[in-house]
């Protein structure tokens, strides 16, 4: 008896271990018949013990589609069996995503981000007006305010104009402007948490002396 014992450590790899074992050696009979008729009977028999054990799928669009998918995926692509719907393809399903694209751009003001940039070529785009000039401002209070968390010290606002500058490559100049921007102690103000003040009762009744 001790030599029939089957660990899994000694037994081949689930595909999709969720179905379990016993699935797994029903689809590996069913590929191995070699009568077509008793393998797409037996592929249809696999295919409703599987929708038994995914109650949860059953809400799920295309319902059998999914289990039939699975089934030859979990076949290795091996069975050949008559299905109702288009077979998986296993380059499609082994094919590797592209590559994300990351930015890989180092800005000479790193503690301004990438989004400052981008913000600021968006604002370069806009028609000339009060639009324009207002979308600058609260950029260049943005840039004083990521300034500040970077180093606490204060800044002047000619120098968040010199590098708006800088950074718009000439296109956005304000550095002789009057605006001034807000004021450190604004831009570095922590949030107040918001409290329900219904969900706060008090309770006026005298308290019990002894």
């Amino acid at each position: 008896m001790i030599d029939k014992l089957e660990y899994n450590t000694n037994r081949e790899q689930l595909i999709i271990p969720e179905y379990g074992r016993h699935i797994q050696k029903m689809i590996n009979h069913a590929s191995s018949r070699e009568s077509k008729e008793e393998r797409n009977k037996l592929a249809k028999a696999i295919i409703s013990i599987m929708g038994n054990l995914q109650p949860h799928l059953r809400d799920v669009p295309d319902f059998q589609h999914k289990l039939w998918d699975q089934l030859f995926i979990m076949s290795d692509f091996k069975l050949d069996a008559d299905s109702p719907f288009d077979k998986p393809s296993k380059e499609i399903l082994e094919a590797k995503p592209n590559p994300l694209s990351y930015p890989q751009n180092y800005p000479k003001y790193r503690f301004y981000g990438n989004n400052i940039k981008i913000m600021i070529d968006e604002a370069v785009k806009w028609e000339e007006g009060e639009m324009k000039e207002a979308i600058i401002y609260i950029i260049a209070n943005h840039m004083k305010k990521c300034f500040l968390n970077w180093n606490k010290d204060s800044v002047t606002d000619v120098v968040i104009f010199d590098h708006l500058f800088e950074l718009s490559e000439g296109k956005i100049d304000i550095r002789n402007s009057k605006e001034v921007l807000l004021d450190s102690s604004v831009l570095l103000r922590p949030k107040r948490k918001f409290v329900n003040k219904k969900s706060i009762k008090k309770n006026n009744r005298p308290r019990k002396r002894y």
